[in-house]
């Protein structure tokens, strides 16, 4: 039984491996390098991470799309996407300050680069980083793997060149367009892929009072809410963070990252 039993095992353990060498196998397949930085340094990121590599002593992250806040049902994750911008950027840090909360920051590739200092503000005040891609292509989900590699890991070495060492934990596609290759990417190289589940639609400034009856009116569980920092006018944004977030307190959540290692 011995006999007949191994070769049934060994092609469990291929099986098994298939996943994770499809991913990895993505990161070395045809396509332009990861070098993003003006001076070339960011060409680090053109294989597995450092945070990839030190991941790898924890638990394995999953492929689905984190949507939910670290820890118990009060818990809830704020995000804020598409900068950093010099104007807003500022200011919504101020009021996150003001209101002890953490958020995860999804930056542009670009503006990240653009903008180091602001990257370094971001993370000097504790918050998690997240990778936006390189230039916020809403359509690259329909774009070869090639491009869709090289937008998100040159989009993670731009961030990471702004505050070497500092992990970049998180992937948001464009537009929350994901695909399972963009996802297999994310997670080979160290980022949970990253959505959400309440949507103030703050980019499109339909007013604070929208934006605030949106984000109290109804909350899932270990809700994930996005809001912005670039990309126009975040005026209302920072306006209905001022309303949320103590509200959010008075009610009784508390703040978390979102998760990483949750299905």
């Amino acid at each position: 039984m011995g006999i007949t039993s191994n070769p049934a095992r060994r092609r469990r353990r291929r099986a098994g491996s298939a996943v994770a060498a499809a991913a990895l196998g993505l990161l070395a397949a045809a396509g332009t390098p990861a070098l993003a930085a003006a001076d070339g340094s960011a060409g680090q990121s053109s294989g597995i991470s450092g945070s990839a590599q030190g991941a790898r002593g924890a638990a394995p992250l999953p492929m689905g799309i984190s949507r939910l806040a670290q820890g118990a049902g009060r818990n809830v994750a704020i995000t804020i996407d598409d900068g950093p911008d010099p104007r807003w950027t500022p200011q919504v840090l101020k009021v996150l300050r003001q209101n002890h909360v953490k958020a995860t920051f999804c930056m542009i590739g670009t503006k990240a680069q653009k903008y180091p200092d602001l990257v370094r503000a971001v993370a000097a005040d504790g918050h998690q980083l997240c990778d936006h891609s390189v230039d916020h292509d809403v359509t690259m989900d329909h774009k070869p793997v090639a491009y869709q590699r090289q937008q998100i890991l040159e989009g993670k070495a731009m961030i990471e060149h702004a505050v070497p060492g500092v992990a970049v934990n998180y992937y948001r596609a464009p537009g929350g367009a994901f695909t399972p290759d963009s996802r297999a990417i994310a997670v080979a190289s160290g980022m949970r892929p990253l959505g959400w589940s309440v949507d103030p639609k703050d980019w499109s400034r339909p007013g604070l009072p929208a934006i605030v009856a949106a984000v109290e009116g109804k909350l899932p569980r270990q809700p994930t809410v996005l809001f912005h920092d670039g990309g126009g006018d975040r005026s209302e944004t920072v306006a209905a963070l001022k309303e949320y977030l103590p509200w959010l307190t008075a009610q009784g959540y508390s703040f978390a990252f979102p998760a990483r290692t949750t299905p």
